[in-house]
């Protein structure tokens, strides 16, 4: 179970870094544009926003993978991955509510079953 737990976990990290990547770097590219359906003139005029909110995601990848790296040396871990997991969820939520309800299934679900699965492994 723990190795489920931490596979998810990861699973979320690399989720968040592709987001980065997508936000920071590719936003008015055609494969950033296709990912958040976005015309190329809006694309171009919010670069910079978005690239302030890839840089979130980078974080909380980073939290993600700081995490995991802790659990790989025997320390205390859930107490991180929680606090990441839940600001992912959070984050999701909000991103729901506000922007696109696909963005629940995409970042909110798969943060929920990672924090069960990190919680049912203890």
């Amino acid at each position: 179970m723990v190795y489920a737990a931490q596979g998810a976990v990861l699973l979320v990290a690399v989720l968040h870094l592709y987001i980065m990547l997508l936000e920071m770097l590719w936003w008015d590219t055609p494969r950033g544009r296709r990912a958040f359906r976005l015309e190329a003139a809006f694309a171009a005029s919010t670069r910079v926003l978005a690239a302030n909110q890839g840089l979130y995601n980078g974080f909380l990848a980073a939290g993600l993978l700081w995490g995991l790296w802790l659990a790989g040396q025997g320390e205390p871990y859930r107490g991180v991955e929680t606090f990441f997991l839940l600001c992912v969820a959070v984050a999701g939520i909000f991103g729901a509510v506000t922007a696109a309800r696909k963005i629940l299934f995409i970042q909110t679900v798969p943060a929920a079953l990672a924090l069960a699965l990190v919680w049912l492994s203890a």
